[in-house]
């Protein structure tokens, strides 16, 4: 079945905008995998406007489930990972200055550096996620960059979701077939929601791992983050449930 990560970026950027120590990060990190999370996702930036460097260190030690750094892998960013040895690392090509993650990698064009970077965290026997736009082309890119899994960037599947659900899924679809083929786990991630997750989940049930931090953290407001988190997990059971 489908994991869920929670991503507490989120969580950081409250703390930062006050200064302090709350809300409490490794808190946060510690209670979403007591309230079921799967997983813990951070995904430092240079600028450290959310999620530090010291702080991916101080959470390393309490995740007892999976622990996934993503981020564009600059030589700060690689020996940060090098340092900490996650479970996984989602190698994103973050321009310094977004606001988020805005594209996937094309991993053609940029073959050479992510084999030189995937066979760096191999090698040291880190799980190496490459994160990619829905494009078949991108995925077989991928593979030949030697990472064992691809994270599909879901923004647009949010975006078209509400008017056209079949429209949106299906280069998500055909990526995914694709990816199963090649013989690569498969992760997505990027404004999946309550309201779109488990449309995903039913049509692409092979899915190892989402990520989901802005929505969860959204959801939380009002319902609380150990209700928000189950409400996740449930979209997840009920829609594998026809495997």
């Amino acid at each position: 079945m489908t994991r869920l990560s929670v991503n507490i970026n989120k969580i950081a950027t409250i703390r930062n905008a006050r200064g302090g120590n709350m809300p409490d990060v490794e808190k946060a990190a510690r209670d979403c995998e007591v309230f079921g999370a799967e997983g813990i996702t951070v995904h430092p930036r240079p600028d450290e406007r959310h999620i530090r460097y010291s702080d991916v260190r101080a959470i390393r030690p309490g995740v007892k489930t999976e622990f996934n750094i993503e981020g564009n892998p600059i030589p700060s960013f690689v020996d940060l990972v090098l340092e900490v040895v996650p479970d996984q690392v989602t190698l994103v090509p973050d321009a310094h200055d977004a606001i988020t993650s805005n594209q996937g990698w094309d991993t053609i064009a940029n073959m050479d550096f992510l084999k030189e970077t995937c066979a760096i965290f191999k090698e040291k026997g880190i799980r190496t996620s490459i994160f990619i736009d829905p494009d078949p082309a991108m995925a077989e890119g991928a593979a030949a960059c030697g990472c064992d899994r691809v994270e599909l960037y879901t923004a647009a599947y949010a975006e078209i979701y509400p008017e056209d659900p079949e429209k949106a899924i299906a280069p998500y679809l055909e990526t995914a077939i694709k990816v199963r083929e090649l013989g690569l786990g498969l992760n997505a991630g990027h404004d999946l929601s309550l309201l779109n997750l488990g449309y995903f989940i039913k049509n692409i049930p092979w899915t190892d791992e989402v990520s989901i931090g802005h929505a969860i953290i959204c959801d939380a407001l009002y319902m609380g983050l150990e209700a928000t988190i189950k409400a996740y997990l449930s979209q997840i059971k009920k829609n594998s449930l026809h495997l």
